[in-house]
């Protein structure tokens, strides 16, 4: 945990492994038990700096489209900023009632959105980073495992909006790998050729070389990879 002494402000950095912090929480859809109302599923929660802006908003109205895609994929977004609850419902209000974007209308936001005036949520997760703003979230994602466990966070400043199909390939790669015991390689989408873990024993990485391991072929004892076609994926 660090301290600024300049803006006296805590903030708690979870890291990958680690438990998701648990909280009580109001909501748009209600009081919820975090992650515990979620368990069994997988989880993104992500922050934003402010209802009534329009990066966000159409953070908010891609999330919402996309939102049926996160579903197939058993995965449960959760959205959360600084204001308060009804700051939320009238924001969300206008966005299904007067926003259009990039073809998108009529938007309604079904996921929770987090009310955390006090911004305890926010610091708790880190999502507060004072050289950016100290009274604001800055745009975090959090992809937290069916069992609670942190697996991926990425940040986004205040002024860029989020790549979507990123989030997804990210949930589809950390699935895909625990899955299939395997790793992904740079720049990896569904589909393509996927990265077989080393050979435990030097035996086994002979016959990966000499080709014996079936549909495994390898550039060099330490780099082999394997087919992994998309039908073989839960994808939305």
């Amino acid at each position: 945990m660090l301290q600024t002494e300049e803006k006296n402000i805590m903030v708690s950095m979870p890291r990958i492994g680690d438990p998701a912090p648990a909280f009580d929480a109001i909501t748009t859809q209600g009081n919820i038990r975090f992650p515990e109302d979620y368990k069994g599923k997988w989880i993104i929660l992500f922050s934003h700096p402010a209802d009534f802006t329009p990066v966000c908003t159409s953070e908010f109205m891609t999330f919402a489209k996309m939102e049926p895609e996160f579903t197939r994929l058993n995965t449960q977004l959760v959205g959360l900023s600084v204001d308060g609850l009804y700051s939320h419902i009238a924001w969300l209000r206008t966005i299904k009632d007067k926003i259009e974007f990039r073809g998108m209308k009529n938007v309604e936001v079904k996921f929770p959105l987090i009310e955390d005036i006090s911004m305890n949520i926010a610091a708790k997760y880190g999502m507060i980073q004072p050289n950016e703003s100290t009274t604001k979230a800055v745009r975090a994602v959090f992809f937290i495992d069916p069992k609670g466990i942190i697996r991926a966070v990425i940040y986004y400043p205040l002024s860029l909006g989020r790549n979507f199909k990123e989030l997804k390939r990210v949930l589809i790669g950390l699935q895909t790998a625990d899955k299939h015991a395997i790793a992904l390689p740079a720049d990896w989408q569904p589909g393509e050729d996927v990265i077989v873990p080393p050979a435990n024993s030097c035996g086994v990485a002979a016959d990966r070389m000499a080709g014996k391991d079936k549909d495994v072929y390898c550039k060099d004892w330490f780099f082999c990879m394997k087919p992994l076609p998309k039908e073989e994926l839960e994808l939305a």
